[in-house]
């Protein structure tokens, strides 16, 4: 990249990602356009780049003026189209022979926990995750980032109505189970033999009242009372956690 010249930015609605696990899982996945790249010459050798991808090799500095407050690159920027969506019925016609768990996510805005949320959704191999499309993240650099890749592999449902789409999820056989601080019943009593959909409210506000009106039961994590409330990724990745050995212990 000539010195002194401007980079250049992504359309509105192209995501731009960065560093090794979000662009590395980006060009691996075969539903993923990717649309240029840029990159350090070493970085670049390190990688095999497909076929028709536009290549711009750049220096450590003019890519970080390329990412936000010169966010850790690694050598590597790329912008792609967003995936298609996914599509509610879709992922519940998938899991209509499978015990993994959905999470559902009600107006969990901030990138960096949905993308360790996401991250926490592969680790313990749930089936998807589902959010209201106004009030969640779009796909982006930071979520990418702190997906760590997983963006690419975890199915990821937007729906208009939330109420509407646990309605959906709970005529599918999944028991609905809404995570508040609000209740006596722990989570790990919570989880029996159904399959079950997690279901998380933002920080501070929690799960709206509408929200929690479409859930079979309310449950909490077991945490010690010298801790108010746990961040959302966090709780998400125990709750995963407590489903995958309730679901083993009970198989």
């Amino acid at each position: 990249m000539r010195k002194g010249h401007r980079p250049s930015k992504p359309p509105s609605n192209r995501p731009r990602f960065w560093g090794k696990h979000a662009v590395y899982a980006a060009l691996d996945n075969p539903n993923r356009v990717s649309r240029k790249l840029w990159a350090t010459r070493e970085a670049a050798s390190a990688i095999v780049i497909p076929d028709g991808l536009t290549v711009a090799f750049a220096d450590v500095a003019d890519l970080g003026r390329m990412v936000p407050n010169d966010a850790p690159h690694q050598g590597l920027v790329l912008d792609v189209d967003p995936l298609e969506d996914v599509w509610l019925g879709d992922l519940l016609a998938d899991g209509a022979n499978d015990t993994r768990p959905i999470l559902v996510l009600d107006q969990v805005t901030d990138p960096h926990n949905v993308g360790a949320i996401l991250r926490s959704a592969a680790a313990f191999d749930a089936l998807g995750i589902v959010t209201q499309d106004r009030h969640a993240p779009p796909e982006g650099g930071a979520l990418a980032k702190a997906a760590s890749g997983a963006l690419e592999i975890v199915p990821w449902v937007r729906v208009v109505n939330l109420a509407r789409a646990l309605d959906d999820i709970g005529d599918a056989g999944y028991w609905r189970i809404g995570l508040t601080g609000h209740t006596d019943r722990l989570l790990g009593d919570a989880i029996g033999m159904a399959k079950v959909a997690l279901v998380l409210g933002a920080e501070g506000e929690g799960m709206r009242q509408n929200t929690e009106a479409h859930c079979d039961e309310l449950a909490k994590l077991p945490i010690s009372p010298k801790a108010e409330s746990l961040n959302v990724s966090n709780a998400a990745a125990i709750a995963l956690y407590a489903a995958a050995t309730g679901r083993g212990g009970n198989e």
